[in-house]
């Protein structure tokens, strides 16, 4: 699959997709959105694949927006931007009804960071970090880090890295809570790829289910979300992987999940 601005291919169920724009540290132009927004599309239609990983190439993860490729628009509509552009990104993301491992090899910033954010999972090189650049310029957080980022690590610690453009290191945002893994350079692929491999023969239903579980919870009372379960348990116990996994457990052996 040939995209302009991005890397994408699939393997044993793992599909990833590398932010390829290096020589501006893969900062988004409009058709590294759209190509990305596309191949998250391909990513939901495609059944066979069942975790994705996102990453960026060369030495960062992505920069935000490139701001030289807009030097020269005069009196451009930044929330025509955002609901074009960003905005479609992020919730396509958020609906994808499989995992996504964000492997952050870099620096994430601005737009970049709310991606990295907007992932199910981060594992980060202890070299990387994200800072939310957006007031460096002037300008508000978008692409979701004003709701990811205070349900993340609260309003006090949300607020000053929002304001102050605080650089956060790999090994801070994981005492804080805002990443999954911190681990050395040179391991980054090895431990990725290990969690890609548990998603990649998981009970995908269940995830997908859990996933749009977890994401109603943020703005929902206990009640909504004790019916909700009951509504999700429903569908889980009518799948082939519950079971395959009651027969694994019974014959004492592994379970084989297909994801469906």
């Amino acid at each position: 699959m040939n995209y302009e601005t991005i890397l994408f291919e699939i393997n044993n169920g793992i599909a990833t997709l590398t932010l390829n724009r290096p020589d501006v540290f893969n900062a988004f132009n409009e058709q590294q959105n759209f190509d990305v927004i596309d191949a998250l599309k391909k990513c939901e239609k495609d059944k066979s694949i069942r975790v994705l990983i996102l990453t960026g190439a060369g030495k960062a993860f992505c920069s935000g927006q490139d701001l030289k490729s807009i030097a020269g628009s005069k009196n451009r509509s930044l929330s025509e931007s955002l609901y074009k552009r960003y905005n479609p990104m992020i919730k396509a993301m958020r609906n994808l009804p499989i995992p996504i491992i964000c492997k952050l090899n870099g620096v994430a910033a601005g737009a970049g960071c709310s991606m990295a954010l907007a992932s199910d999972m981060i594992v980060a090189s202890e070299n990387a970090s994200l800072i939310e650049v957006f007031i460096n310029v002037g300008l508000v957080l978008d692409s979701g880090s004003s709701y990811f980022l205070p349900r993340l690590i609260g309003s006090a610690r949300a607020f000053e890295l929002s304001t102050m453009g605080t650089k956060v290191t790999a090994q801070q945002a994981y005492d804080w809570g805002m990443i999954n893994r911190v681990v050395k350079t040179e391991e980054l692929d090895l431990e990725t790829n290990k969690i890609a491999e548990y998603y990649s023969k998981a009970p995908t239903k269940a995830i997908a289910l859990m996933k749009k579980m977890l994401n109603k919870s943020f703005h929902s009372d206990l009640e909504t979300m004790l019916e909700y379960e009951a509504y999700c348990q429903e569908i889980a116990g009518r799948s082939d992987d519950y079971k395959e996994g009651v027969a694994a457990f019974n014959e004492k052996r592994k379970p084989e999940f297909k994801g469906h």
